[in-house]
């Protein structure tokens, strides 16, 4: 039995409009059809014009509601494989006239679509934190099995174009909780509707265009445009996993077709999914089209790199935390001693030193004299930044009336840096020598892209006999030797971290200037993306973002000759106080972990400090 449906404008799928439009097809120059073909469909194999995307689509939907759900064994999966084979080509009467026949073999109407449908992703686990906002536990990617590269195609199904809405109400009136219609005379104004991202069910964004009040009466129902932003999710997580082990791989031809379909998957998600998955797929992209990032030794890239780090420490509480918990356990170790000598191996703006020198002011007993050693990379347009930093923690330093002394020292990277270079001058005339202390904020897995690097850095520490060794870093795995194991772990990681900027930006709201609030936020996603392309798109030396676990560093310096020195339920009651006191820090979790504390968002550990001191034998 052959049904007919009626589209938009009130007439048969199978009557004159479609008839014309078929006959317009059969005569049309072959130049011209290739012309108006659909890009995306093409990418995919399949040659559709656009102008009948919306005639095909709807009989696809049509069918695949009929097969999926008339009692159709779940076995047959014909016609899906055959839909997936990217050898199969067909044009848009072709496509049009075969679906018409496969509806016609079914004689059982088509059923009524349930309210929230389970989206096909048989190769993927979704989760309710896979979809969720600001307030999910572990960000947007859960991790999935592995993905099946049995194919070319990657088991990616094909991607529907937009559906339109049938006019007549009573043709579809079971589908009401997916999709929104527009009257056949109706004059409403444009409206649009989406659900919540709060929740883990299934959503989807509708917008809707009705003509003007004036032409209302005598034009046809407009369609609308529905995009189910759950199963969009699904893909997206998918096709960005299915990219990453085409190109481990080498598959360069099946990545290139993966990573065009990314930036539309990514259009219909939220803001934060939406912006992590366009940094990984451009990271991807550079991959696939071997267009590397440019090294970071340019003035303008190191100036800017700067800018981009001070907009990340006032966007987000994750360089507030990490200095103050190394300046606590600096203090602790400094109690009681007159002079102290601090090495910072990332001095930047300075940032973290003026809090260390207002604690030391105020400590009983008065002010130890304080010297800072500043380490930064090499300037090329002659300017001395280090200086300019040196001067601006002087002045600050004279205010409070604490002795305070400064050099800084250019090394293009720290395995440059000798004892000599550290050590005091005249300490051995002193009566009482300095107290050393070595701070690193995110700088010693930089070392980890030079063989040898780190071991040499090490040394140059263990030489010089600091009383405290402070040292903060991402809590992540993004060192590993498989690019798929790789870009998996730091898919899940910025997720999260992204996650974490929209939550506490929701939370600024009404605490900081609008302009200046999203100008941080929008700052502090380039930071981050910078690092995404960094550990996606290089390999070799030009990888510097090797981030390691916790547990991994407690071995490198265990071997290297270093204890850990537990930072106390001080540092801990302290740095809880400060999340408190940061606009929309109730996402935000510190943790004790085997002396050490780690920052995370909701249950997830983003970044680790942990405090090390020379092993006693």
């Amino acid at each position: 039995m052959k049904r007919e449906y009626q589209d938009a404008s009130g007439s048969a799928a199978g009557g004159s409009d479609l008839g014309s439009s078929k006959d317009k097809m059969m005569v049309a120059p072959a130049g011209e059809q290739d012309e108006d073909v659909d890009e995306l469909l093409a990418a995919l194999g399949y040659k559709v014009r656009s102008s009948d995307m919306a005639d095909v689509a709807q009989k696809l939907e049509q069918l695949e509601m009929a097969m999926g759900m008339g009692g159709v064994p779940a076995a047959d999966d014909g016609f899906v494989s055959h839909l997936a084979a990217d050898t199969v080509h067909y044009n848009p009467s072709d496509l049009s006239s075969w679906v018409e026949s496969m509806l016609s073999e079914l004689n059982a109407p088509p059923p009524p679509l349930p309210p929230a449908p389970a989206p096909p992703a048989p190769q993927l686990v979704s989760t309710s934190s896979t979809v969720t906002g600001g307030g999910s536990g572990a960000g947007y990617f859960d991790p999935p099995p592995a993905v099946d590269s049995s194919s070319s195609t990657y088991a990616l199904k094909p991607i529907p174009s937009p559906v339109a809405a049938p006019a007549d109400p009573s043709a579809d009136s079971a589908r009401e909780p997916k999709r929104m219609r527009t009257g056949g005379g109706s004059t409403s104004s444009s409206s649009s509707s989406s659900s919540s991202m709060g929740g883990g069910g299934a959503r989807s964004a509708v917008v809707e265009a009705a003509p003007p009040a004036s032409a209302a009466a005598n034009a046809p129902a407009v369609p609308v445009v529905v995009v189910d932003t759950q199963e969009a999710g699904i893909r997206l997580v998918h096709a960005l996993l299915a990219c990453a082990e085409a190109v481990q791989q080498e598959n360069f031809s099946a990545a290139e077709a993966l990573v065009k379909q990314i930036p539309m998957l990514a259009s219909s998600q939220g803001r934060a999914m939406r912006k992590v998955a366009a940094y990984f797929g451009e990271a991807l992209a550079r991959r696939v089209y071997r267009f590397r990032p440019a090294p970071d030794s340019s003035l303008l890239d190191a100036a800017f790199a700067d800018l981009l780090h001070a907009h990340f420490y006032e966007s987000c509480p994750y360089l507030k935390f990490a200095h103050f918990t190394a300046n606590q356990a600096i203090l602790e170790a400094f109690a009681g001693c007159r002079r102290v000598h601090v090495v910072d191996f990332g001095i930047k703006q300075g940032m973290q030193w003026p809090a260390l020198l207002q604690a030391l002011a105020l400590r009983p007993g008065g002010p130890p004299s304080f010297r800072l050693t500043g380490v930064g990379p090499p300037q090329p347009d002659e300017t001395d930044a280090l200086q300019q930093v040196g001067w601006k923690l002087a002045q600050f330093a004279h205010t409070i009336r604490v002795d305070f002394q400064y050099r800084g020292l250019v090394a293009a990277t720290l395995a440059d840096l000798e004892p000599f270079m550290l050590q005091p001058e005249g300490e051995e005339n002193d009566e009482e020598p300095e107290v050393i202390a070595v701070n690193s904020v995110f700088e010693m897995h930089r070392l980890l892209a030079q063989p040898g690097a780190l071991e040499k850095v090490l040394g140059t520490v263990r030489a010089v006999r600091p009383k405290i060794v402070t040292v903060v870093e991402q809590e992540a795995n993004h060192n590993s030797g498989s690019f798929l194991d790789r870009f998996t772990q730091s898919l899940h990681y910025y997720s999260t971290m992204f996650d974490s900027l929209e939550g506490g930006a929701s939370g600024q709201s009404d605490a900081s200037p609008g302009a200046a609030a999203g100008t941080d936020q929008v700052m502090s996603e380039v930071y981050l993306g910078r690092q995404i392309c960094n550990v996606v798109a290089c390999e070799g030396a030009e990888r510097t973002e090797r981030h390691e676990t916790l547990v991994q560093w407690r071995n490198r310096l265990g071997r290297a000759g270093f204890e850990p020195v537990h930072l106390g339920s001080n540092a801990y009651k302290q740095a809880s106080t400060l999340l408190a006191l940061f606009a929309g820090g109730d996402g935000y979790r510190v943790e004790e972990k085997d002396g050490c504390l780690t920052l995370g968002w909701h249950t997830r550990p983003l970044i680790a400090t942990s405090a090390w001191r020379l092993a006693a034998a």
